[in-house]
């Protein structure tokens, strides 16, 4: 009842038309943190602990295995319910095959009802005749002691295996009885759970609905930074060609500064080379006239000093000037027409279209006002919507309904359950009745033994046995007696609980656990002719969805939400009321009217351009670099003014000491600081100025291409904005839109997801079904009772060896009226 309970109750919570839309793929950009579903605690614990018992239990089981060792009849089975149990002669030629070992041991347990009090019976009657040992004589033989403590032993071995037995179904009766009592905790453990199932279910569908928020406001969010995130998509977008354009203007901006600046220093290179050559070329002139004076000398005509002179003479040449920087071309109008075009600062007019550009965020936000308050009035409208339609649902008047039958339920439980406990009562008092017979037939069997053994005398005849002896084979006789009369009793006990409790294992606990009593469930109509599948006929009245029992308990026994576990997608649509599909028209339309004009964003104006084109026209590609190059490549004088001098003083080593040696060792001097004070300078200006050269080699290359590039570039970033940027805008904006939509997708997603897996998860449903079949009908109710015939069939059965030992024996103890001494001839008979 129960089960079907909470069916009900989540068809009418899920309840709603089949409508389900397919859902477009979109590319998620954020992840939503929707939280976790609130989920009840279900605190049924279905785990089994029989204790030392089990072992018994698992005994039973496997004597149950040897008498039936067929497999579960499917076939069978489902041939009998669908003929509505109307068998045929094969029919019953299966079933008796079927139950062929319970078959024969019932039937011998029939015998055993009908034969031993006959027996008994005819016993009887026969010792009342005197016969059948009952005349009161014994004859002596020679093995007496001998068969006396085997009758003895016997008895004792068969009473001692009829105790373990007793003890086994007094056991299992008591078992039984303990944890019918115990079912209470557990019962109410599994109202508790469904208690907890039917009030989650509308706090769960409450919080799916108030999440819807959590998007909402994240898509709020977005749109309040529509500027930074659409704007800087399509700033993305543009900047793929309009920064490298930018960044073209700007380093050409660097390329003219630069340009000056090595203008200038040619400039000043060249004027202070050529003042520099003036005044070199004048102090090697002095210094060579001086020189030339000294090797006129009379010092210089002697033999030993003539040949250095003359040397030194013929070197006098060398002493000039070998670079002429007076011919080169000045740079003096490249320079002025450059200064010309750097009075207009064009690194200024680039970062102003950089600014600009970068201003392209703000120009979307203020673009998309008005549009923006219209998508967020659609989104509001959603919220709107989906909180009316699920307000809508009657859902705190079933929940309030089943609640009132479920209490109900469970108040009838509460007060039929001590009606179960007392008829438990009559069935473990009937059970400790038949116990105590048995134990009852033991004890007399155990007194006889006793007395028996205590009191026998081997050197008394039978005739004067004491009476302790007697006794004991009074008691003996005793327990014949009672055996004669419930044996028969106890055995019907047996038998019928045998019969039913073995049947009950194999056809509903063994199939229950492999769950092959399922596979006979779901047989197609098996229940209803006009039915394929009984279980979506009852609920749903729609046979033909493949709804099976073993597919919902198991869905069940995962924790699965009901939603999965009935198949409610076939009847019923959950996204009809938590779905924005039918919205989508609706924001599209709001976003593909957004309009965006990027116009007024001027990368570079025609100032800028025009400067650009005066710097190609400045003729700087004029300037004669090879002439330049070829005068800066040479030394500035002919020879190395140090080597000169050097030489020269080695020479002058060479003369006698004297006036003519100091005089010329003089003259190395003098040169060495012409060197130092005019050629080094120069040699570093000379440096300068052809780094100033190279560089603007290097610029003027191809000036009028280079900046033609640049102006093209530029434009054509300029007409991809004022044009072209249309399209961008529009492809970017569906992707915003997208991300947009993303959100609620997801939040979709998720509240599928929660409705499939977590919303009403139906665990107590499953817990229902093992409650009352696995751990009620088989563990506590069966188990026992097949426990208990197990044992109770034990010692009932052993009562036949019992009582032929006992009347064997009790001849050993009891008090004769005559006696013989020997009989040989009888012995040896």
């Amino acid at each position: 009842m129960a089960f079907v309970l909470c069916l009900l109750l989540l068809l009418a919570l899920l309840g709603g038309p089949v409508s389900e839309g397919q859902s477009v793929h979109r590319t998620i950009t954020g992840t939503l943190d929707l939280g976790y579903l609130p989920a009840g605690n279900y605190e049924t614990n279905l785990h089994v602990e029989s204790g030392p018992i089990e072992i018994l239990f698992r005994i039973v089981r496997a004597f149950l295995f040897v008498v039936q060792p067929n497999p579960f009849p499917e076939d069978l089975i489902r041939k009998s319910v669908q003929q509505r149990f109307e068998h045929t002669k094969t029919d019953y030629q299966k079933i008796a095959h079927y139950e062929i070992g319970f078959i024969v041991l019932a039937g011998l347990g029939l015998l055993f009802i009908v034969l031993l009090p006959l027996v008994g019976l005819c016993f009887c009657m026969c010792r009342c005749c005197n016969n059948c040992g009952g005349e009161m004589h014994q004859r002596q033989k020679k093995n007496g002691d001998c068969r006396r403590r085997s009758f003895a032993t016997s008895l004792f071995v068969v009473s001692l295996i009829m105790s373990i037995s007793v003890f086994c179904a007094f056991a299992t009766n008591q078992h039984l009885t303990t944890q019918v009592r115990g079912m209470r905790p557990l019962i109410k453990s599994n109202f508790k759970d469904l208690r907890t199932l039917l009030t989650d279910t509308p706090e769960q569908i409450d919080y799916l609905v108030s999440q819807f928020d959590t998007p909402k406001n994240q898509a709020l969010l977005d749109l309040d930074n529509i500027g930074p995130l659409l704007g800087g998509r399509v700033q993305d977008q543009l900047g793929k060609r309009v920064l490298p354009a930018l960044d073209a203007v700007l380093t050409m901006a660097g390329a003219i500064r630069e340009t000056r600046e090595a203008l200038e220093n040619v400039s000043a290179s060249m004027e202070i080379l050529q003042e520099g050559t003036n005044r070199l070329s004048a102090n090697l002139t002095n210094a060579k006239e001086n020189l030339n004076n000294t090797l006129n000398d009379a010092a210089c005509s002697g033999a030993q000093a003539a040949s250095t002179c003359d040397v030194i003479r013929n070197s006098l040449n060398q002493l000039s000037i070998n670079a002429n920087f007076s011919r080169l071309p000045p740079v003096t109008s490249q320079l002025a027409k450059v200064s010309e075009v750097l009075k207009i600062d064009l690194a200024s007019l680039v970062q102003k279209g950089y600014a600009a550009f970068n201003d392209t965020p703000n120009l979307v936000q203020n673009q998309t006002k008005n549009i923006l308050s219209d998508v967020k009035s659609v989104l509001d409208s959603i919220g709107t919507n989906i909180t009316v339609a699920v307000k809508m649902l009657p859902i705190q008047k079933t929940i309030t309904d089943f609640l009132i039958y479920l209490t109900q339920t469970e108040t009838y439980i509460e007060n039929y359950f001590p009606l179960v406990e007392q008829y438990d009562f009559y069935r473990w008092l009937s059970c400790l009745i038949a116990c105590c017979l048995l134990i009852l037939i033991l004890v007399f069997y155990y007194l006889g033994l006793l007395c028996g053994a205590c009191g026998y005398n081997k050197h008394k005849t039978p005739t004067n046995r004491g009476c302790v002896s007697n006794t004991g084979g009074n008691f003996l006789m005793a327990g014949v007696g009672f055996s004669f009369l419930f044996s028969w009793a106890l055995m019907i006990i047996v038998v019928s609980t045998f019969v039913l409790g073995g049947n009950v294992e194999k056809l509903v606990c063994e199939p229950f656990k492999d769950k092959t009593i399922f596979q006979v469930l779901d047989t197609p109509y098996l229940f209803n002719e006009q039915w394929k599948n009984y279980l979506s006929g009852l609920l749903f009245k729609n046979p033909d969805v493949n709804l099976t029992f073993e597919q919902v308990y198991s869905d069940c026994k995962k924790n699965k939400g009901i939603y999965t576990s009935l198949q409610l997608d076939k009847f019923y649509n959950i996204s009809k009321f938590l779905t924005i599909s039918q919205y989508t028209q609706d924001l599209t339309v709001q976003f593909e009217s957004i309009k965006i004009n990027l116009s007024t964003i001027v990368l570079l104006d025609e100032v800028g351009k025009e400067n650009l084109l005066n710097f190609s026209f400045s003729g700087i590609d004029g300037i004669d670099f090879a002439a330049y190059l070829t005068e800066v490549n040479k030394s500035i004088t002919k020879v190395d003014l140090l080597s000169f001098a050097n030489d020269l003083e080695a020479r002058a080593e060479q003369l006698p000491k004297g006036a003519l040696e100091n005089a010329l060792k003089g003259h190395a001097s003098n040169i060495r600081m012409i060197h130092r004070q005019h050629v080094i300078p120069m040699e570093q200006e000379m440096s300068t100025l052809n780094q100033s050269i190279r560089l603007l080699q290097k610029t003027a290359t191809e000036l009028m291409v280079k900046v033609s590039q640049v102006i093209t570039t530029v434009e054509g970033a300029q007409f991809l904005i004022n044009n072209n940027a249309s399209s961008i805008i529009i492809e970017e904006t569906k992707k915003y839109m997208n991300m947009i939509i993303d959100y609620f997708e997801q939040y979709i997603q998720w509240v599928k997801d929660s409705i499939a897996m977590d919303v009403a998860a139906c665990k107590p449903l499953a817990n229902i079904i093992d409650t009352a079949i696995e751990i009620f009908l088989c563990s506590y109710i069966t188990n026992s009772v097949n426990a208990f015939w197990f044992g109770l069939g034990g010692a009932t059965t052993f009562l036949v060896p019992a009582i032929i030992f006992a009347v064997k024996l009790s001849k050993y103890y009891r008090r004769m009226d005559s006696e013989d001494v020997y009989d040989d001839a009888m012995e040896q008979w």
